[in-house]
């Protein structure tokens, strides 16, 4: 878990990020960090049930993961700003659906719910914000 391997190939492998409780209300950390990725040319997938509106970001929002695979495809990432109470569920989703990389913001930790993953062979960073690592990488390989 959290290993800089995993954190650089996520970031130069990935494409499209399910952003599992994405918040359309300006100034919570959700709607910050996605608006970063999405200028980095990730593609974005909402998923939240209780969003105030049917796009976010410009894309459509999903009710749950199995929606947004349903109507996109492959998920490289399921990035998770939900409290940790919710992780299980949504470790369950990730495992059932084949998506390879989990990422848990700061302050989002479950250490079972991760390991369940990682023993399936998905790649999880937790308790890390995928901005800030985007941002770190990105210079590293600018110095490179």
């Amino acid at each position: 878990m959290n290993e800089p391997e995993t954190i650089g190939t996520i970031l130069k492998t990935a494409k499209t990020i399910a952003v599992v409780g994405l918040s359309d209300r300006p100034g919570r950390p959700s709607l910050q960090v996605s608006h970063y990725m999405q200028q980095q040319g990730y593609r974005i997938v909402p998923v939240n049930p209780k969003a105030r509106h049917k796009t976010i970001l410009g894309e459509p929002v999903f009710d749950s993961l199995d929606d947004a695979c349903a109507a996109v495809g492959d998920i490289d990432v399921v990035d998770v700003f939900r409290d940790p109470v919710y992780v299980p569920e949504i470790v369950k989703d990730v495992m059932r659906l084949k998506i390879p990389y989990l990422w848990l913001q700061e302050g989002v930790c479950h250490d079972e719910a991760a390991g369940w993953a990682e023993a399936d062979g998905i790649g999880v960073v937790m308790d890390r914000c995928i901005l800030k690592a985007h941002s770190a990488w990105s210079r590293d390989r600018a110095r490179a």
